[in-house]
């Protein structure tokens, strides 16, 4: 199984490493959409977004990619006190062990990827899988993926924060906030119920947008926070043509959780077809663009 699945990745690598970006964004945009892609004249959203990925690359989308790093831009931009609590952060996974962490749950991601390590009760916890699966993280340089210059160069580490719950020991809801020319257009609100991911689509005001992801829906209260949440979000995305803000809300207060510049990858498909065409319409292209 190791052997297979290590050929698996050689092959992946030999095929795809070697080809430049735009034929490598080309090949996968028509193979989730189904059309070529023309980056002479991009019109829907995720067109625009894989426009963004090669030709607006900065030194600043790399820091702020970088699930530690961006920490530092958001105290700059809004302080301190929206920061999630860091324990600390490491290079080495065996230092995420029952003796180093609190007694109070945490998480432990990687900077640099998706996956994440939840941990509630550390007497309970099985730390070898927890390594075994933090090491296989920091190999991955989740650039070769999606293209996504923003990951290439981030140096891979380990951090561990506390873990945000709700007085009913939930895990709060993600509001994803997505900022166009340094902008509020919509929330896009993550939550789930019984293991179900559900996935909603919001206005500024909160009324629920008529397009959907692949997910189940919901209909959502206002949150008491959501004039604080627009003003950060335009606050933190206002050196990007496009970001999308991920913030959480606890007891009426606001926490950051990281910026993304191009979720899905580009890639996400919504339905209604039209709703991508829509969002694209509001998104300016800067022109003359030179990357860093």
């Amino acid at each position: 199984m190791f052997k297979s699945n290590y050929l698996k990745k050689i092959k992946y690598y030999l095929r795809y490493i070697f080809i430049s970006d735009e034929t490598y964004i080309k090949y996968k945009f028509k193979k989730y959409f189904g059309y070529e892609l023309d980056f002479k004249n991009p019109r829907t959203i995720n067109e625009k977004l894989q426009w963004l990925k090669l030709y607006d690359r900065t030194s600043l989308h790399t820091k702020c990619a970088d699930k530690f790093e961006v920490r530092e831009y958001v105290e700059d931009k809004i302080g301190s006190k929206y920061l999630i609590p860091l324990i600390f952060d490491t290079f080495n996974p065996e230092d995420i062990n029952i003796d180093k962490l609190p007694d109070f749950p945490v998480v432990a991601k990687t900077n640099h990827a998706r996956g994440v390590c939840i941990i509630r009760d550390k007497k309970k916890e099985d730390f070898i899988n927890i390594q075994k699966k933090l090491t296989e993280e920091l190999k991955n340089n989740f650039y070769y993926r999606t293209r996504e210059w923003q990951y290439k160069n981030i140096k891979p580490r380990i951090i561990v924060e506390k873990l945000l719950l709700d007085e009913n020991n939930n895990i709060p809801y993600d509001y994803k906030i997505w900022c166009m020319n340094g902008k509020v257009q919509m929330f896009q609100v993550d939550t789930g119920k019984d293991g179900e991911h559900i996935i909603t689509f919001y206005d500024k005001d909160f009324k629920k947008l008529d397009f959907r992801k692949n997910y189940p829906t919901d209909n959502m209260k206002k949150p008491k926070t959501l004039s604080k949440m627009i003003e950060l979000a335009e606050v933190l995305s206002v050196d990007f043509y496009f970001v999308r803000v991920d913030l959480y809300t606890i007891n009426n207060k606001v926490y950051f959780g990281e910026l993304t510049f191009h979720p899905e990858g580009g890639f996400g498909k919504f339905t209604p077809h039209n709703a991508d065409l829509k969002l694209g319409n509001i998104l300016t292209l800067p022109e003359g663009l030179k990357n860093d």
